[in-house]
């Protein structure tokens, strides 16, 4: 009896033992981690959540016009055409008790939803300030008569809409919508219609892309696959040559060659193919031959890496059992190479979706990507509220398509198979 008493004693203590050092050893794995998360968190959380705060923030109105703001939350333009007196007086004071470079920033703010707005700001200040606070006149008339603007219902409808500290109004315009006289959302008119049509074009793009790239990268991804060692890993050489390159010297490479007068018409001309050069650079053309060329070795390694792993001995059964060639292929190996294609078409896609430096150097006007237009609201503009509000909008669509993706794939592409 004691001597089992002592072995389920020396088995608790083992199973201590054992648990103490699963535990350690889960900490050190753990300690070791830790730098990976804190880069990740640091270099790409903290900067989307800076996006989306950008994206609504709208502190500079009222902190610049706290009562102004305040008074015109209770001015229904429906009810009456103009605001109070109050409320110009409010305004007046406010303007001229600020800054130039507060005037400016606010100017600048209201300037990004209305053209000519900073200029409004700018010398309604000015004028107020030279003017003094000691003025006989009511502050309507001497706002109206610096510009008539003030007496526009429009103006104190754009202050009044921008009045929060956060505001969907660079979503509004990301979308094409825009508050109208009465505050409510209404459609832009179709001039002026932009960022809709923008995102149709970078998905278009980037679906053409994926397509190009999975009918150029199957066969050879195949080919890698099936060769000998020595011969496919030679081959592999020259698909991963690229990436020793940078993609700005390849696109002005493209550049050189598609031009009316490089390489590839000249070609042309002397084989008699054509008789004037064409247009194959600076249109829709020159963007997909220049992306598709950039992305073609990510869909070839993502491939590779799946035909790598199939055994032979399943299309060779298919043939002993009295399968043809194509009927092998199509019913035995091409299902077992789904996850690849899945993988290498998603890979692609995202990574085309974000494209700023192809399109811009081979592209026309109308072939100009989403990433274009985040950049110059970053430096042209200084639209920093509308360029994260666009920067959301391909990151929640990346993630939406995701989702989409691992739900009817898979998270390892079986399903497809």
């Amino acid at each position: 009896m004691s001597a089992s008493v002592v072995i389920n004693a020396a088995d608790q203590g083992l199973a201590v033992s054992l648990k103490r050092s699963e535990h350690w050893n889960r900490m050190k794995a753990f300690g070791l981690v830790i730098p990976l998360l804190l880069f990740i968190l640091i270099t790409f959380m903290v900067p989307i959540v800076e996006l989306l705060f950008n994206s609504v923030d709208n502190s500079i109105v009222p902190a610049s016009l706290p009562k102004t703001t305040s008074m015109l939350t209770q001015w229904e333009p429906k009810i009456s055409a103009l605001p109070e007196e109050a409320v110009f007086k409010a305004l007046s004071d406010e303007l001229r008790a600020s800054s130039n470079l507060e005037v400016s920033k606010l100017g600048s703010r209201f300037n990004y939803v209305q053209s000519g707005t900073r200029g409004l700001f700018t010398k309604t200040a000015r004028q107020l300030g030279s003017e003094g606070s000691g003025a006989s006149s009511s502050a309507q008339d001497r706002m109206i008569g610096i510009d008539g603007r003030w007496g526009k219902t429009e103006t104190w409808t754009l202050i009044r809409n921008y009045s929060g500290a956060f505001t969907a109004g660079y979503y509004l315009t990301a979308f094409d919508l825009r508050f109208d006289s009465n505050g409510s959302i209404a459609r832009e008119s179709e001039d002026s219609r932009l960022y809709m049509d923008v995102f149709g074009r970078t998905f278009l793009i980037s679906a053409a892309v994926t397509v190009i790239c999975l009918l150029l990268a199957y066969p050879v991804a195949y080919l890698l696959a099936n060769l000998p060692a020595r011969t496919s890993n030679l081959l592999m050489i020259l698909v991963l040559l690229p990436f020793w390159t940078s993609i700005l010297v390849r696109t002005t490479a493209w550049v050189v060659l598609l031009q009316s007068e490089g390489l590839v018409n000249q070609a042309l001309l002397y084989l008699g193919l054509t008789q004037e050069p064409l247009k194959l650079i600076f249109n829709r053309f020159g963007v997909l031959i220049a992306i598709t060329h950039i992305l073609l070795p990510y869909a070839i390694l993502s491939l590779y890496s799946v035909m790598k792993n199939i055994s032979p001995v399943y299309v060779r059964a298919a043939r002993s059992l009295g399968a043809g060639p194509i009927r092998s292929f199509v019913a035995v190996y091409f299902p077992q190479t789904m996850p690849g294609v899945s993988a290498a078409g998603m890979l692609v896609f995202i990574l085309a979706l974000g494209y700023y430096i192809t399109p811009a150097m081979v592209g026309g006007g109308n072939d100009q990507m989403v990433s274009y237009f985040v950049a110059e609201q970053v430096n042209t503009t200084l639209n920093w509220g509308l360029a994260s509000a666009l920067g959301m909008m391909l990151l929640l669509s990346v993630t939406v398509l995701y989702m989409i993706y691992t739900r009817l794939v898979g998270s390892n592409g079986m399903k497809l198979g």
